[in-house]
């Protein structure tokens, strides 16, 4: 695996340097279109409404349109902002697993410990396992302000992108709205037929029929000859090119915990004496 992003993974005092990485990979067979009259390959072009000129994507920037102007926003801005230099993943709380809404995981990725010493990753690990919660995170990837959960899977710390609250839509669905009669023998039945199909959940067991045909529809017109020289119709191809060390655990984490007492003794003294 190729490691896409690397910083360090902050909560308090206690700094953990990691490297991220895609924590699941596409397995859809890849296609292309053709023109069905000779199987040529059919190509985009980038066109410019302006001049009708084929532009380069490195010179390509993007643009806000509100309606009635434009503003263009060039590399150089995004590189600028702030949030997009930040490699922190910052810790913002801890919280029971079960109070965040599975509707709301997205990308799953793997967390590897970026340092001489794997002591701090082993200490948030271990910490999450313990205390059996997981970490609510913030961090920057790829130009978006991302929320994330930091869980614990076998030995590694997994970091699953959220996502945000006004993103998930709400269910109103009229026909919930009426009220249905369930009656005791027809629930009794359909708790019968849980329990004939009840087991345990081993997605290994479980294959995409769909690709796996049409890999073999592939493999099958390959060994017929029903193929062409893909040199000759498509052209050569070109392959794209391609945290600081904790001083003093210890110290860090009994300065964390005073810094956070000293914070919630300030706020209930000052609701106190609201």
């Amino acid at each position: 695996m190729r490691a896409i992003w690397k910083g360090a993974v902050t909560f308090g005092l206690v700094n953990v340097p990691i490297k991220l990485y895609s924590a699941t990979e596409d397995h859809d067979v890849s296609l292309h279109q053709v023109h069905n009259a000779d199987g040529g390959r059919i190509r985009y072009q980038r066109i410019c409404d302006i001049d009708g000129e084929v532009v380069a994507y490195q010179d390509i920037d993007r643009a806000y349109d509100d309606g009635e102007r434009t503003v263009v926003l060039t590399k150089d801005d995004f590189d600028a902002l702030p949030a997009e230099r930040n490699r922190e993943i910052e810790v913002v709380e801890f919280v029971p697993a079960e109070q965040v809404d599975p509707l709301l995981f997205d990308r799953p990725y793997f967390l590897e410990p970026d340092s001489k010493s794997p002591k701090a990753y082993a200490l948030l690990r271990a910490t999450l396992e313990r205390t059996d919660r997981i970490a609510i995170v913030r961090f920057s990837l790829r130009q978006k302000t991302q929320l994330a959960a930091l869980r614990v899977r076998g030995d590694v710390l997994v970091l699953q992108t959220l996502l945000w609250a006004d993103e998930l839509r709400d269910a109103a669905f009229p026909a919930l709205d009426e009220p249905v009669k369930v009656t005791d023998k027809e629930l009794e039945l359909s708790a019968s037929l849980v329990d004939s199909y009840s087991s345990d959940f081993d997605p290994s067991e479980y294959t995409d029929e769909y690709q796996a045909e049409l890999r073999a529809l592939i493999d099958a017109k390959l060994e017929a000859g029903d193929a062409f020289d893909s040199a000759e119709t498509f052209g050569e191809r070109v392959e794209p090119e391609t945290g600081g060390e904790v001083i003093d655990l210890m110290e860090a984490l009994r300065a964390s915990v005073e810094r956070s007492r000293t914070a919630r003794g300030t706020t209930n003294d000052t609701a106190a004496s609201g």
